[in-house]
Order: C-alpha cells, then sequence, then structure tokens
C-alpha cells in the first residue's frame, strides 16, 4: 500500500516539478512507517545532505501531496538518516483541500476537530509576526550580482533601504529558479535587522488563494482583509499564480490599493512581464507596472561559475578545481536551484563513495547515472526550441504567448510544448507560465495532440522529426 501510494506521488512530482528534481531526491527517499492515529508518515533518506536539500525545498510539496493521498488535513513528515536521527517538519494543510474536493478528506479525529475550531476562531490567518515569514539564508550579501540580475539587485536594495519611497510596487520577473525569491527574502531580511515595529510579509500566492478561500468559508473576509491592509511590507511570489481567480484578484486588487495609497512597499515577482499576463485583469495588470519593472535573465556561464563559488565558499569544507566548476556549470541548466542542486548531489555522492571531485565523476553523476534519466536533451534552454519552431512554422515568441486561435499559431504553440516537455525536464506548470500563463492542463492536451497527429500522420511525423534534429544539433 505505502509504495502505491509512493508511485503515485512520485507521478504527480513530476509533472509538478520536473523529472530531475523526482530522479535526483524524490526517488532517493523511502516511505517507512505510516501512523495513522498520530496522521505521522517516516520518510529515510541517504544522508545528511539529502534530508538537509529536502527539508529546505521541498517539505512543503511532499506534507500537500502526500496529505492528499492519505486523506487527512494535517499531516507530519518525519525525516530520518542511515544514523536513524529524525528531524520533524509540520505544517498544516491547506483548508483549500475541503473546500475543493470534499472527498478527498478523511474521517475527523480529535486533532482535525480541535483544528477545524481553531480555524473557525481565525487562526489560519495572517500570523501575528508575519516577519517569520522570511527565510534567513536568503541575503544581499551571498546573492551573486552579475549583468543578467543587477537592475533587479540594485532596485530591491533601494527598496529596503527607502521602504515605500521608491519603486512602488516593484516587479520582478524572469524564469524559475534565478533569484526573485532570493531577493524577495533578501529584501525582508535587511528590514528585519533594522530592528523597527515594520511588519513584514512574504507570502506566495497559491497561499494567498488559499487563506482568501478560507476566509470565505470561514466569514472571516473582514478580518482577512484588514490583517492584509496593516501590513507594512508586503513580499508577494509568483503572482502570476492568481490568473483567472476573479474574486482572489479582487480581494487583492483592494489590498493593493489600500497600502499603495498609505505609502506601504510592495514586491512582487512574476515569469512574465505584468502587461503580457494572461488570465490577470487588466486593472491590476495596469498596476503591478505602477513603479518600476525589473527582469532577471538567466545567468550565464561565468555567474554559474560565481554562484558555485560562494556555495563552496559558504560549505567551508569543500575546494573544486575550476575545471570542475566549469564542467558542473555548463553541464546544468539556467535554473539556479537545479544548478545548488547538482551540487549538492555531486558532494554528497563524492562523500559517500569517499572519492575526489573529478570533470569524470562529475560527468558520471550529471548523464550516466543509473538512477537519473538526466541527458544532454534535457538541458535544452525553451530559448533554443522556441527559435527553430519559431523557424519553421513562421511564427513568434510573443504570438506563442499571446491569446490568438488561428490554426497555424496554434499548431505551432502545441509543437513547442511537446519539445519542452520531452527535450527538458520542465513541469508542466513551468511550460505553460513560459508560454503566457496557460493552465497545465493545457498544456497536457497539446502534447497528446501532438504526439497523436504525429502517429497518425507520415507527413507531420517527418516535420516534427526534422524540428527536433534542428534543436538538438543546433
Amino acid at each position: 500500500m505505502l509504495q502505491d501510494l509512493w508511485k503515485q506521488f512520485l507521478h504527480i512530482a513530476q509533472d509538478e516539478v520536473g523529472s530531475r528534481i523526482v530522479e535526483t531526491w524524490f526517488k532517493a527517499l523511502t516511505i517507512t512507517r505510516w501512523n495513522q492515529h498520530e496522521q505521522v508518515l517516516y520518510l529515510s533518506v541517504p544522508n545528511t545532505f539529502v534530508k538537509d536539500w529536502i527539508s529546505n525545498n521541498y517539505v512543503s510539496l511532499l506534507e500537500f501531496h502526500l496529505g492528499r493521498l492519505l486523506h487527512v488535513q494535517a499531516l507530519t513528515i518525519v525525516l530520518h538518516d542511515a544514523n536513524n536521527k529524525e528531524e520533524i517538519y509540520k505544517k498544516e494543510i491547506s483548508p483549500t483541500i475541503a473546500v475543493l474536493d470534499a472527498s478527498l478528506l478523511g474521517k475527523k479525529t480529535k486533532k482535525s476537530t480541535a483544528l477545524a475550531k481553531q480555524r473557525s476562531k481565525g487562526a489560519y490567518l495572517v500570523p501575528k509576526q508575519p516577519s517569520r515569514n522570511i527565510n534567513e539564508k536568503y541575503t544581499f550579501d551571498n546573492f551573486v550580482v552579475a549583468s543578467n540580475n543587477s537592475l533587479a539587485h540594485a532596485a530591491a536594495q533601494a527598496v529596503a533601504e527607502h521602504t515605500g519611497k521608491l519603486y512602488n510596487p516593484l516587479f520582478l520577473y524572469g524564469g524559475s529558479g534565478l533569484g526573485k525569491t532570493h531577493l524577495l527574502h533578501a529584501i525582508g531580511n535587511r528590514l528585519m535587522q533594522e530592528k523597527s515595529n515594520r511588519v513584514v510579509l512574504y507570502q506566495t500566492a497559491d497561499r494567498f488563494v488559499q487563506e482568501f478561500i478560507s476566509a470565505i468559508r470561514f466569514d472571516k473576509m473582514h478580518n482577512f482583509q484588514k490583517r492584509y491592509q496593516n501590513i507594512d511590507v508586503l513580499l508577494i511570489d509568483d503572482i502570476q499564480f492568481m490568473a483567472k481567480k476573479e474574486q482572489t484578484q479582487e480581494a487583492f486588487f483592494h489590498i493593493f490599493n489600500a497600502l499603495h495609497d498609505a505609502h506601504k512597499q510592495i514586491v512582487l515577482t512574476s515569469d512574465t512581464y505584468p502587461h503580457h499576463m494572461n488570465g490577470i485583469t487588466e486593472r491590476l495588470r495596469s498596476r503591478l507596472g505602477w513603479g518600476l519593472v525589473a527582469d532577471v535573465a538567466p545567468p550565464s556561464i561565468e555567474t554559474k561559475i560565481a554562484i558555485l563559488r560562494k556555495k563552496i565558499e559558504q560549505g567551508g569544507n569543500t575546494t573544486l578545481s575550476n575545471d570542475v566548476m566549469d564542467c558542473i556549470a555548463s553541464s546544468t541548466s539556467s535554473n539556479i536551484r537545479e544548478l545548488e542542486g547538482s551540487l549538492v548531489r555531486i558532494l554528497a555522492i563524492a562523500s559517500l563513495k569517499e572519492q575526489e571531485i573529478t570533470i569524470e565523476l562529475v560527468k558520471e553523476m550529471l548523464f550516466n547515472d543509473e538512477h537519473s534519466t538526466v541527458t544532454n536533451s534535457e538541458i535544452i534552454d525553451f530559448t533554443v526550441i522556441i527559435k527553430h519552431v519559431n523557424k519553421m512554422c513562421q511564427s513568434t515568441l510573443s504570438e506563442l504567448r499571446s491569446k490568438k486561435r488561428d490554426k497555424e499559431l496554434v499548431l505551432a504553440r502545441h509543437i513547442a510544448m511537446y519539445f519542452m516537455k520531452h527535450l527538458t525536464d520542465k513541469s508542466l506548470r513551468d511550460i505553460g507560465s513560459f508560454l503566457g500563463g496557460r493552465d497545465h492542463t493545457s498544456v497536457r492536451y497539446a502534447i497528446d495532440k501532438v504526439a497523436l497527429k504525429a502517429k497518425n500522420s507520415p507527413l507531420f511525423r517527418q516535420k516534427v522529426e526534422h524540428i527536433k534534429r534542428a534543436i538538438l544539433t543546433c
């Protein structure tokens, strides 16, 4: 039963975060025990490197989806390594589950009843000291500044030093894993160092949506709005996930206006330029661009090497040759989180095997590991795919991201989605966000449609293969 449960989770995670994350991190975990009475799930990890990485990056994902699959409202995750040391992370599964799909909920227990009473009193709302949402490890000091992010970095520092007076709102946009979240937390950490009475809140758009749904469910809408309007600095991550959620956008619109009129600072991030965001109302899009809009571009090889150097310096116990760092930087995608993940994985395996870190070992870990599906094709950038699809289909990136439904354009968009899924390790959500904020179900539909057409039409299959060869030989 537990093994089937884990297989279901891996399938969900692959669509959400991509195959590389699943192969590198989640497949290293094993469910060892499930205590239904206490709602505690025990997961074994091979070493402390993996445990630390999972705990810092993927606990929320584990809690949310495993909680759904186990039909519980609150889940305690216990990570234990080979030395049987346990580290417990407990977070409540969002009440959104109860609102959206009551069939997922199990029988009521004393624990869930008490939780419901807490929520009915407004316990789900913004914490009394929201500054605690800030991750202390993300600061301006450990952010690597380069030409791809210098404007965003300078603007974030200016906002931290002159809160509410410059660049309000500050809107940072760029691809996933390029450092936008780091800058949000860096602003929060700088403000917390001042030890002022200002209330700072970091919040993801997903969590904002979940809190809004809870406010409606428990008739706490007035309290919800009042709490947010009393914040001095609001940091919202991935605002694009409010797309097509009209009631949530309405609530955020009024909160935005109240904060802005009171000269309270607002900083937002997205994967898309504000005026290109589909599913966001025109009046909200307009407000998102009122202040300064700064992009965070993919890092160059030199920047990735600088990031690796800084991570190694922070660790303090390891040194890598320039050739090894160049190999790691050249062999990974532009996603900085994936770059750091690759470094941690290499360090962990080298430590376990008691081997020196060489170029040969790096290549083995990144490309030839029998437990990994990472290949050269998976590090192809979206822009390379778009370049060749547009060349063959006579389209442009702005057209692919638009709402236009011309037959030829729709086909080009579907082909682009097909290759983005099969030639990279990106999730359906990443693909949809890149192509104008489209829903992951639309991306899945497009991929399946291209596959079916290629199967039934030799001429179309030849066209697809021609594009694929062009991409792979670029």
